[in-house]
């Protein structure tokens, strides 16, 4: 009973990440377009900001997993 209520959790919280990443790319556009655009030095690669963002969803929907299951 509370496996089709968490597979419907993970659902939302992939939507919500996908719209979340849509919308900062959004941001993104927009500060370079403003003019503050950072250095390539001093700025992380996309590669490893995306790894931290997708690590810190991942462990979101770990935490929200575990509280479902206790429930």
């Amino acid at each position: 009973m509370a496996l089709p209520s968490a597979w419907s959790e993970m659902r939302v919280g992939i939507l919500l990440l996908s719209v979340l990443s849509l919308l900062s790319a959004g941001l993104v556009g927009a500060a370079q377009d403003s003019g503050n655009v950072i250095p390539a030095e001093s700025r992380p690669c996309v590669d490893c900001h995306a790894f931290e963002f997708m690590q810190r969803a991942l462990q979101d929907l770990k935490k929200t997993a575990y509280s479902l299951d206790t429930r």
